[in-house]
């Protein structure tokens, strides 16, 4: 059995904000691998913000962000449960990045179900009609043109996109981290984005 030590411990927090008992946990399970244990706690986050996802979220933050210049601009409302979550330091600079993430990605909806009707149905015109182009065979052109949407969801909808400031998680990753910490539900209730010009 691998002794965990209170530099592994440290390393842990440092790459995940978890609590020392729940780090020396992850680390334990993971046989003191850092990366099990990252990717343990990542999935303990998640499994936690299921439980809590059904609770309702009355409080919260609305967050306006312009970006340099003044050429765009986001407001962005997050809701948790109680006010007391909502002011804290941790919450505002969660819901403060989001802002920053949505200005520079530009998301057309939060989930897949919010994007348009009209949307989904130019995106599968164009993909169709590019492996038309390309000489692809009719058999297979559904699949195509699924899998291209998968990806177009997976940049469009804001909770699929990958986070900015680390690739590596998604946005709803994210909310499941805070979720973790705050032991709150925690939902993005609606947002908008403007760019000079009106693009």
């Amino acid at each position: 059995m691998v002794e965990i030590s209170a530099q592994m411990i440290k390393q842990l927090r440092t790459r995940t904000n978890a609590g020392v008992m729940d780090c020396k946990e992850a680390l334990t399970e993971a046989g003191g691998d850092l990366e099990k244990a990252v990717d343990f706690l990542r999935k303990r986050g998640v499994a936690i913000a299921l439980k809590r996802a059904g609770r309702e979220t009355s409080q919260g933050f609305i967050q306006s962000y312009i970006h340099t210049g003044g050429k765009i601009g986001v407001l962005v409302e997050v809701n948790c449960e109680t006010d007391f979550v909502a002011k804290t330091d941790e919450f505002k600079a969660f819901v403060k990045n989001l802002a920053m993430h949505i200005a520079a990605t530009k998301p057309l909806g939060i989930r897949a179900e919010d994007l348009s009707e009209e949307v989904i149905q130019r995106e599968k015109e164009i993909y169709r009609a590019q492996a038309e182009e390309m000489g692809k065979p009719e058999k297979i052109l559904d699949k195509i043109v699924q899998g291209k949407m998968e990806k177009f969801c997976k940049e469009s909808c804001l909770l699929d996109q990958q986070y900015v400031r680390d690739p590596d998680i998604t946005i709803q990753d994210l909310i499941h981290d805070i979720v973790t910490k705050t032991g709150e539900n925690i939902t993005v209730r609606r947002f908008v984005r403007y760019q000079l010009g009106g693009e």
